[in-house]
């Protein structure tokens, strides 16, 4: 199992921002991600910066620590600006770039650049031109195509990724036709879990769910001839019904972690602590988790 945090664009980078991502990678995390937003929830009203430069500025000042989203989506984004910025990141960074991406949603990025929200069906759709765009485009010098939603007119990506044959994807899906995008186009696969049990349901219910998310998944991994195992699983937690509860110790995270694991779960990723706020946490209890986890789920 992997153990990651993300690093929420939430602090100047000369005043505690950098110090962050440094700190992550002195704890030993495999990957540090961000979220891909322009603003987020109750984080509205505050200081809230662009994930491809902080990642940039982050890439810079690490050695060994991955770095990501999680995730960015077609809310804000089209793929030829993406490919080009994924691509420099990844050179950057000497080829330590985790693409998170995901459909999006309903929250401030729908609405911020003066369109209407999507819905469901609508975001689905460009969700499915917008991957397989992004691949090509992270993947071939040289891509003409025209969709409903994008295009590009020989569009140049050269040299192309530092990671051959581009950076990884790691695809949030629920949905049957999220699920077969991940399938077709991830190296990992993300969940949060069951959105619909976040306030009413019990933790034995939101394992079930993940295991009848995975299951799903492999049906969408068998239907193109692929093997599900090949894929990472990561999960994003704070959105369960254990809430912060995991991260109240060392002894609960680990119970957390263990039982995900056996699920099939090979990623666990935790908030880093911001105070006063809903991933508000022990900095020390957040370290030893760091430190100390791995070596009690035994690897």
């Amino acid at each position: 199992m992997r153990l990651s945090t993300v690093i929420l664009p939430v602090r100047a980078w000369h005043q505690g921002g950098r110090d962050e991502w440094l700190r992550a990678e002195q704890l030993g995390f495999h990957t540090a991600y961000t979220y891909d937003h322009l603003s987020w929830r109750t984080f509205r009203d505050g200081p809230w910066y662009g994930a491809m430069p902080t990642l940039t500025a982050a890439a810079a000042v690490t050695e060994r620590l991955r770095l990501g989203t999680l995730v960015t989506s077609p809310n804000f984004r089209h793929p030829v600006t993406l490919a080009k910025d994924l691509i420099s990141l990844d050179d950057i960074s000497g080829g330590r770039i985790t693409l998170g991406i995901g459909a999006g949603g309903t929250g401030f990025d729908a609405t911020a650049m003066g369109q209407e929200a999507w819905t469901p069906r609508e975001r689905a759709d460009r969700f499915a031109e917008f991957v397989p765009m992004l691949d090509r485009l992270l993947t071939e010098s040289s891509v003409t195509c025209e969709g409903t939603f994008y295009s590009a007119v020989e569009a140049r990506n050269i040299p192309g990724c530092v990671q051959r044959p581009r950076l990884p994807f790691a695809v949030a899906a629920t949905g049957p036709r999220g699920l077969k995008l991940a399938a077709g186009h991830g190296q990992a696969w993300v969940t949060t879990g069951d959105p619909k049990l976040f306030e009413t349901g019990t933790p034995e219910q939101s394992r079930q769910a993940v295991r009848d998310q995975m299951d799903k998944l492999g049906k969408a991994c068998a239907d193109i001839g692929r093997d599900a195992s090949e894929m990472d699983k990561i999960l994003l937690t704070g959105f369960t019904p254990d809430r912060g509860r995991p991260l109240e110790s060392l002894e609960a995270f680990v119970d957390f972690a263990g039982r995900h694991f056996e699920l099939g779960i090979t990623e666990i990723v935790v908030h880093a602590p911001i105070p006063d706020s809903d991933f508000a946490s022990d900095q020390a209890v957040f370290e030893q988790i760091a430190t100390e986890a791995l070596a009690r789920l035994g690897g």
